[in-house]
């Protein structure tokens, strides 16, 4: 780490661009503040990391990565991408097309987090297929929380397509998994 006396940080004085870094105030030495750890401004990681497009969207699995999750997620037109799969967990994107669904489906060993970034829909689980006893409504900013070996579906209950990121953990599709369509999806199963 690097010590920098604490008077170079002092908003009066210039613009360096180590100063780009989050200021720690060490408690055995108070008058230096130890540049740890880095703080990228806006700018670096927009340009660096958040330009992706509607097909640029791929896996960048088990690499250091950074988006704007929910600007990515807007630009999905795919009803599933795997956006990033690592060893514990995966993030795909999805769009759920008006009037359609992602599907009646159980994962025994994954838990499943879905967040809600455009649309609306109706959320239901339950302990079997036939009987599907929670049901609430869900709409843009809201997450789902489906514990492993619940039975779930999530349909687009709105009159735009359904925009979603989903992290599963451990991952439940191969790594770079596109499914243009729900029916694609259905026939890699």
């Amino acid at each position: 780490m690097r010590a920098v006396p604490q008077a170079s940080v002092n908003p009066t004085y210039p613009f360096y661009s180590w100063q780009l870094y989050q200021p720690y105030r060490s408690h055995i030495y108070p008058h230096y503040v130890i540049a740890y750890p880095p703080v990228y401004p806006p700018s670096f990681v927009n340009e660096r990391f958040s330009s992706l497009q509607g097909t640029d969207i791929r896996d960048f699995g088990k690499e250091p990565f950074v988006v704007d999750i929910e600007q990515v997620t807007k630009q999905n037109n795919t009803f599933r991408t795997a956006l990033w799969t690592g060893a514990h967990f995966q993030v795909t994107v999805m769009s759920i097309p008006v009037g359609s669904d992602i599907g009646l489906e159980v994962h025994p060993n994954t838990d499943q987090f879905i967040r809600i970034e455009e649309g609306q829909s109706l959320v239901q689980m339950g302990n079997s297929r036939e009987r599907l006893d929670f049901e609430a409504k869900a709409q843009e900013g809201y997450a789902i929380m489906i514990p492993a070996g619940k039975w779930h579906n999530v349909t687009n209950t709105g009159n735009k397509p359904l925009k979603v990121y989903v992290i599963y953990a451990p991952p439940q599709h191969p790594f770079g998994t596109v499914h243009p369509t729900k029916a694609d999806a259905m026939a890699s199963h």
